[in-house]
């Protein structure tokens, strides 16, 4: 019978939520800059659109 060290187990775990953590950070880096380019898209639009009226 084999029997895991329970050390093992939590440093495997504290690897795989520090990549999880990392990835979740890149994500919302990612989502965060999305965000800013659709607003100054639509400002962008707006201004366009008060150029063009006049």
């Amino acid at each position: 019978m084999i029997v895991k060290r329970p050390d093992a187990d939590t440093q495997g775990d504290r690897k795989r939520i520090k990549a999880l953590e990392k990835e979740l950070n890149r994500k919302e880096k990612a989502l965060a800059a999305t965000a800013a380019l659709l607003v100054l898209r639509e400002k962008c639009n707006a201004l366009w659109e008060k150029d063009e009226e006049q």
